[in-house]
């Protein structure tokens, strides 16, 4: 049996997972944002204004879908996905982002 694909520690094993989860809450909120017509680059931005480009979201917005194909993500569950990886400064930009479009709803058509 060939082992060279396995990791070779547990350690590595919760890394990969954890990672895993973590391009998952970037796709929650990269995709939440698609779904406001926001700029999940530019949110960022302002949560984290000294970080250079993220990568891992420059890789995951290659996954998102235009907001018509695209299935609802309630806002609460993006505010707790980012919330439960650490990422308050972003949940917080992005509470003001929902109170901002909130007040100004975008007119249909």
């Amino acid at each position: 049996m060939d082992d060279s694909n396995k990791p070779s520690s547990i350690e590595e094993v919760i890394a990969q997972q954890y990672r895993q989860e973590e391009d998952m809450m970037i796709l929650v909120f990269a995709q939440w944002c698609v779904n406001q017509g926001l700029d999940p680059e530019v949110l960022y931005r302002q949560a984290y204004p000294h970080q250079e480009k993220n990568e891992r979201l420059q890789r995951v917005l290659e996954l998102t879908v235009p907001r018509e194909e695209a299935g609802d993500i309630p806002d609460d569950t993006v505010l707790g996905v980012l919330s439960m990886f650490g990422n308050e400064d972003l949940a917080m930009i992005v509470a003001e982002a929902r109170e901002q479009l909130n007040r100004n709803p975008a007119k249909p058509g």
